[in-house]
């Protein structure tokens, strides 16, 4: 599903979660739902959050602050995997190119 924003009763029905487990991850701030129209929805990006959380949970035992660390090394390696890039793009950009 290619969506940008996610109702509750679609994230509970897809993802197979109780709202109590939304209230915690909101209340951990490990997802942040919008407020829209008078209703509470999900922005796409916080579905990959809520399905890494929900499979640490249930498949291996973790506990949400356990969740909350996880998740933020994981943000903390894309970060760094993005400044690298930035990097190596600035290092290529200063190579003067070989004409052979």
């Amino acid at each position: 599903m290619n969506k940008k924003f996610w109702t509750v009763k679609e994230v509970i029905e897809v993802f197979e979660v109780d709202e109590r487990f939304l209230s915690d991850l909101e209340e951990e701030e490990l997802i942040c739902p919008l407020c829209r129209d008078d209703s509470t929805v999900f922005p796409a990006e916080e579905m990959e959050k809520l399905r890494l959380a929900k499979v640490l949970v249930d498949e291996m035992g973790v506990n949400l602050p356990g969740v909350e660390v996880i998740l933020h090394l994981r943000q903390m390696m894309f970060d760094m995997r993005k400044q690298f890039d930035d990097i190596l793009e600035d290092l290529a950009a200063q190579l003067p190119l070989r004409e052979d």
